[in-house]
């Protein structure tokens, strides 16, 4: 090895090591008295009953309450089914474990899993909408919420964080994940799994995070939700793959697979995914199920001709649990017996699941999850509603102020138009857990709770289609009041699983509201509830201020009015660019140089003909009642070595007449490396709270890692040259200095 190699390797385990040994700490590792317990209950254990705990079926709750299948209960008599989903609340979680340990022969707990995706009953911003706040904390203490109800109510398995990279606002489960950037979205999968695995597995209030999709769900051709995926494989492990390694060593305990293929090969059956990646390379211990059926659906993929080969590729590439399909407990014993599946593979998978069980201490109280007590006091509490409000609050982006409109005055006359003005059916946005809307404090409820005798509202439209007489009384309120505040989007089941768009516009009869409400010349504010950037250039022009809401939960129409009136200065910024049309799809910030870059006065470079390349609002994108100064960035020194961490600074300045905060963001350009690099790519940022007039001198370190790339021989690591350092508000308008990094 040479000296040069040496120091390089010596200053990165100085610099690097700290922070990967606090992460690796984190990890789920698994205790030898651990082992040895579970070592001794599979000596105890039949085929069928080791085939029972790789086995996860759903309840039949519906409308009419939670019921379960006989078949389902004799499954779990007989050791058949060691797991459920859908299974919530006290009363119905008590009986089903009751029956798995004190009618089985081996007595072996039940797992208890949910969506518990943006909260449980008090129900936060979809995860896309937190992700705008840029608050790590708020965040995490959102999925704590989550966390502390779903337990209370017998739960104890959350299928989240979704840590899915998306750039294609045409996909509707976006709005589950943490945008288009892979580092915030590496630090927001960090976040919530702490969030819900809280402190240690085996407290009362912890949950099994499952990190999914596992891997590159995120981006399927043409925006379509379980499409394939096609992509290098340094463009996966760049872009793609991070998010996942991060929840992963913040100590997620579970693993969900994702429906796509991967290079040809489906993700539920990928052993390169499943075992190579995830297991030797990331060294992680705790259990993988698949998403619901995707062992069957790898028929329909092509890759194997029957369920009994799907479920004999699922278990020799890695998978331990098969979610609904009943592959495993239809054909295993049989594959087994065929030799198509060794006992050593199934006596890991069983040892995973196992592990966890006893990690969760449900063999010692299989009932810790079902106090009624703790139920009671804790779902919806005036804790939990304050913490939902403050979160909401946090994740609303104010893309649009002109002329001031807001804040407004709580002497304004205000019409308060639109199918979601009154609304709370659609609040609590898609995979709401066991929220319920009537829980919900509509936005007409928020309003009026501050200005209780100034507000008059009409629907004007209903969501797709015009409404009799809507528009005439919705101008009539509009003629009379001194703002208009417009409040439309889409309807909760317009995004989320299986709900791709290829129109990703405000729907027709909403955007003719709109317009309409723009020409009587009144003040417009357009309040936006999506669950996906949207693309409606014509009110992005003309409307006098655009507040981009989210689905907030609960208490949504708090949150909104605390922003609207100007008791909260709005501080949130997009965690994924909004596009002019869908036609720029995709459009990210970190897109890669070309031969022939953008030239408005040339022809012949990378452009569209009608419209212009860049986004109607970029990546880290917001809007604040106050206005912020950030200097160019400093580094210690403009020309370092290899290996060696460089510490930059950037002054943040309030240079408006009120109190706000500030998301100070850090990107980096590698000017010439062996393989085309990004434009610019988010390295760190810090949220900070400013006083009218105050400034503030903030501290970055960028690491070797944080410079590093897997170059042209795919290897991962830093090339010495010329790098921008950029500072700024946004992706787009930054502050930048050279410097360079030498051998």
């Amino acid at each position: 090895m040479s000296n040069t190699i040496f120091r390089s390797l010596i200053t990165w385990l100085l610099v690097a090591g700290p922070f990967w040994g606090r992460l690796c700490a984190q990890m789920y590792r698994p205790s030898a008295a651990v082992e040895d317990r579970v070592t001794a209950l599979l000596d105890k254990m039949s085929l069928e009953e080791k085939i029972g705990q790789l086995t996860l079926y759903t309840t039949d709750w519906g409308s009419t309450g939670p019921t379960i299948r006989e078949g389902y209960k004799n499954d779990i008599r007989s050791g058949a089914c060691g797991n459920l989903f859908n299974s919530h609340t006290v009363s119905f979680v008590r009986e089903l474990q009751r029956i798995a340990v004190e009618e089985t022969r081996l007595k072996i707990p039940l797992l208890f899993g949910f969506d518990v995706i943006h909260g449980y009953k008090t129900i936060f911003p979809i995860p896309l909408g937190e992700s705008a706040s840029w608050d790590l904390e708020a965040i995490e203490r959102s999925a704590r919420v989550a966390a502390t109800e779903a337990t209370a109510a017998g739960l104890n398995w959350t299928f989240a964080p979704m840590v899915d990279v998306c750039r294609d606002p045409r996909w509707g489960r976006v709005m589950e994940g943490a945008g288009e950037d892979t580092y915030l979205g590496c630090r927001i999968a960090e976040a919530r799994t702490r969030g819900f695995q809280g402190k240690k597995l085996g407290d009362t209030d912890a949950m099994l995070a499952c990190v999914k999709h596992f891997a590159a769900y995120g981006a399927p051709i043409a925006g379509r939700d379980y499409n394939s995926v096609d992509m290098s494989e340094r463009y996966f492990r760049e872009y793609y793959l991070p998010p996942y390694e991060a929840a992963i060593r913040a100590g997620a305990a579970t693993v969900m697979t994702s429906f796509n293929d991967y290079d040809g090969v489906p993700a539920t059956g990928n052993k390169y995914l499943l075992t190579d990646i995830l297991r030797k390379e990331w060294g992680f211990k705790g259990f993988v199920v698949t998403d619901y059926t995707s062992i069957n659906e790898m028929v329909n993929h092509g890759v194997v001709a029957d369920e009994k080969a799907a479920g004999e590729l699922a278990m020799n590439a890695g998978v331990d649990m098969d979610m609904q399909g009943a592959v495993y407990q239809r054909f295993m014993l049989q594959s087994y017996k065929d030799g198509k599946i060794a006992m050593p593979l199934i006596n890991d998978a069983v040892r995973r699941v196992l592990r966890l069980k006893i990690e969760l201490g449900l063999f010692e109280d299989p009932y810790k999850y079902c106090d009624e007590t703790r139920e009671k006091n804790s779902l919806l509490s005036a804790e939990h509603r304050a913490a939902a409000r403050d979160v909401s609050r946090k994740s609303i982006v104010l893309l649009k102020n002109e002329g001031g409109i807001l804040p407004l005055k709580k002497t304004q006359k205000i019409a308060l138009i639109g199918p979601l003005a009154d609304n709370k059916s659609e609040l609590i946005g898609n995979w709401n857990g066991a929220g319920n809307a009537n829980d919900c404090v509509s936005v007409l409820e928020g309003l009026r709770a501050k200005a209780p005798a100034e507000i008059t509202t009409e629907a004007g439209s209903d969501f797709m289609a015009e409404k009799s007489d809507g528009l005439a009384n919705a101008l009539a309120l509009a003629e009379k009041a001194d703002v208009v505040v417009a409040v439309v989007g889409e309807t909760a089941m317009m995004s989320g699983e299986a709900c791709a768009r290829g129109e990703i516009g405000l729907p027709a009869a909403q955007e003719a509201l709109v317009m309409a409400l723009i020409k009587t010349g009144k003040p417009v504010v357009v309040v936006l509830m999506n669950g996906r950037p949207l693309a409606f250039p014509a009110i992005a022009e003309s409307a006098g201020a655009i507040v981009e809401s989210w689905w907030l939960g609960t208490e949504a129409g708090n949150a909104i009015a605390d922003v609207l009136f100007g008791d909260y200065n709005p501080s949130g910024k997009l965690p994924m660019s909004f596009p002019r049309s869908v036609g720029q799809v995709p459009v990210f910030y970190n897109e890669k140089s070309t031969g022939r870059p953008f030239d408005p006065n040339s022809k012949w470079t990378s452009k569209y003909i009608d419209m212009p390349n860049s986004p109607q609002w970029p990546f880290g994108f917001g809007l604040s009642y106050t206005t912020f100064s950030i200097s160019e960035p400093k580094p210690e020194k403009t020309t370092f070595k290899k290996g060696e961490p460089l510490k930059v600074s950037v002054t943040v300045s309030n240079t408006g007449a009120r109190d706000g905060e500030e998301v100070v963001q850090l990107y980096v350009h590698d000017l010439v490396g062996s393989v085309t690099r990004p434009v610019k790519e988010l390295k760190g940022f810090q949220k900070v709270m400013l006083k009218a007039g105050e400034s503030r001198t903030l501290q970055f370190t960028l690491t070797e890692k944080d410079l590093s790339f897997y170059r042209r021989d795919m290897s991962f690591g830093t090339e010495p040259g010329d790098f921008e350092i950029m500072a700024g508000g946004n992706s787009a308008d930054l502050k930048k200095v050279r410097v360079t990094m030498t051998e």
